[in-house]
Order: C-alpha cells, then sequence, then structure tokens
C-alpha cells in the first residue's frame, strides 16, 4: 500500500539556513539575495527554469540575473554544471572551514597559549554579546582567532577594532580586514599605539574638515582623496597652516584637484621641509630660479619678422617666366 503526501504551494515552506543571512546576506546586493531565495524555492521542488523565465518571475533584466548569479557563484553559494545550478550546503561548507588539523604542543607551549586562549575567548565573548546579540555566527570564531595570529594585536585592540567598523561602516568581514591591515601598517599592537593612533587620527579628521571647508567643496571627500589627506598629516607629519599654503595654489587653477596638491606637499616633503617658513624660503628660491631661467631663454629668442635673407633672382630667370604667361 502506497501512501502519497501533497502539500499545496500555500502551506509549504522554503528553508533559508542561517549560515547565508550570517555570513552572506551582508556582502550580496539585494538583488542577489532575491535570486537566492528563488534557486531556494525552485530546487526544492525540484524545478526547471531558463534565464529568461527566471528574469520575467523575478521582474528583473536577463543580465540582472546573469549578474546576480555569478555574484553568488563569486561567493561560493552556487556552481554551474552541464545542465543547471547546484546549490551548496553552506552548514557543511562551514564545518569543513572551522575545522583544523591540530598538532601536538610542549607543556610550556600548552599552558602559554591556554593563557592566551582564555584572554582571546573573553573578547570574543564581549564581541559577540555587544556587537551580535550573542548569536554570532561560528565562522566569526576562526576569523577572530585569525586576525589575532595575522595582525598581532592585543585583546583590547581587537575589541576596540570592531567597535571602530561598527561605528562607520558596520561589521562586513571586508571593511574590517582593510581597518586591520591599515592598523597594522601604523604598527598598531597594544592599547598605547592605538592611543597615539587616535591622537593623530583626530588631526586628521580636524584637517579634513578644515580642507573641506576652505576649498569649499560642498561634499564630504571621496575615499580617494581622504588617503592623500592621511598621508599628509600621519605619514609627513604636516598641520592645517601647512597644507593651507598648497591650498592657495589652487586659486590659479581653473580645476584644481587632489593629485595637484599631493605633487607639492610631497615635493615639499622630499626637500625635508618642515615649518611654514622652510617652505617659503624654498618657493621664493624656485620662483626666482624659474624666472631667471624664463628671461634666458626669452634672450635668445630669434625675432619672427626679419630673421631671413632675400632670396636673388637672375634676369633670364625672370624672363623665362614672362615667356611662359
Amino acid at each position: 500500500m502506497f501512501f502519497e503526501s501533497y502539500k499545496s504551494i500555500l502551506y509549504s515552506d522554503t528553508l533559508v539556513p542561517d549560515i547565508f543571512i550570517t555570513e552572506y546576506m551582508p556582502l550580496l546586493s539585494s538583488d542577489s539575495v532575491k535570486v537566492y531565495l528563488y534557486c531556494l524555492f525552485l530546487s526544492k521542488h525540484n524545478k526547471n527554469a531558463s534565464t529568461e523565465e527566471f528574469a520575467k518571475n523575478m521582474g528583473l533584466e536577463v543580465s540582472k540575473v546573469k549578474e546576480c548569479l555569478a555574484q553568488l557563484e563569486n561567493f561560493g553559494v552556487l556552481s554551474w554544471k552541464e545542465d543547471g545550478l547546484v546549490l551548496h550546503d553552506l552548514k557543511e561548507k562551514e564545518i569543513k572551514k572551522m575545522y583544523r588539523l591540530k598538532t601536538t604542543s610542549t607543556p610550556e607551549e600548552a599552558v602559554s597559549n591556554s593563557e592566551k586562549n582564555k584572554k582571546r575567548n573573553e573578547i570574543i565573548y564581549t564581541i559577540n554579546n555587544t556587537f551580535f546579540q550573542g548569536i554570532m555566527s561560528p565562522s566569526w570564531y576562526t576569523d577572530i582567532d585569525a586576525w589575532f595570529d595575522r595582525y598581532k594585536f592585543d585583546e583590547d585592540v581587537m575589541l576596540a577594532l570592531f567597535q571602530y567598523c561598527f561605528d562607520h561602516k558596520g561589521l562586513i568581514k571586508p571593511y574590517i580586514e582593510k581597518v586591520a591591515e591599515n592598523w597594522k601598517n601604523r604598527n598598531i599592537r597594544n592599547s598605547f599605539d592605538l592611543d597615539n593612533y587616535s591622537i593623530e587620527y583626530k588631526k586628521f579628521k580636524d584637517v579634513r574638515s578644515a580642507i573641506v571647508k576652505k576649498l569649499k567643496l560642498g561634499r564630504n571627500l571621496t575615499e580617494f582623496e581622504e588617503e592623500y589627506v592621511e598621508k599628509w598629516v600621519m605619514d609627513y607629519g604636516y598641520d592645517i597652516d601647512t597644507i593651507e599654503l598648497a591650498l592657495k595654489k589652487t586659486t590659479s587653477k581653473t580645476n584644481p584637484n587632489f593629485n595637484y596638491l599631493d605633487s607639492i606637499i610631497t615635493d615639499w616633503h622630499k626637500n625635508n621641509l618642515k615649518t611654514k617658513e622652510d617652505i617659503a624660503v624654498y618657493e621664493t628660491a624656485r620662483r626666482k630660479k624659474n624666472t631667471k631661467t624664463g628671461n634666458s631663454v626669452a634672450s635668445v629668442v630669434v625675432p619672427q619678422k626679419g630673421n631671413f635673407e632675400q632670396r636673388k633672382y637672375e634676369d633670364e630667370y625672370l624672363n623665362s617666366l614672362y615667356e611662359n604667361a
């Protein structure tokens, strides 16, 4: 006796892994999330759909569907095969990523690692409760542990990293890694380093605001423009009074840009100019040199009028022209 169960679509559900919500959804576009949900729906019912049918059912352009599928494939959510798409088991994928072979340690290493891991676990617990409401995805644990080893941060610096990213652009892993890489390049390892960086970063923000005001941009600086300002303040050590000398040079330019400003300020830095007085002497000397060079060039310019010898013609040649005419 065979019993066939049947459930109307009105009563059916499509399950979405929590791993997708916590790990992948923040990184995907809204259309890619829509496409993934529809893929789950079709795969549950073992349905076939062409790209064109897919696009019509989702209210999207065919090109947009292809773009979303490419993004999902790039993040490892699905892959293509000859006759269609395969949705990956995201839970199994995370378990494999979390699994790491363990090797034996000496007793001394074991004690050291135990103490280190205890401190790390306390900070990770704090991060989980502070920023993830106590439901942080398992992959975050392995990522944070890897960041500790990669960037050599102390525990309080790791907590400050999450707070900084949370306050600015959110807890997106590529953004966190970008900020962490910047901190590492600036030799931030402990709270003392971080305090010094915070002082310098405040100077950077003040200079950034002053530049926007003085140039009357009416907008925030772009990411690339901010990198210029950060270099002038935090790498070169210039303050707004010094940078303003470069800003004044833009008054003679119809379309000044930050590349032009950077060329000026970088030239000062290469010539080891520290103060406004040093820069003033340097610029004065350069103007005199340019003026002198300009005059010497002007003195040897050959005038265009009367600078050739008049050609002379014989009478026989002129008579022949007249006869031909």
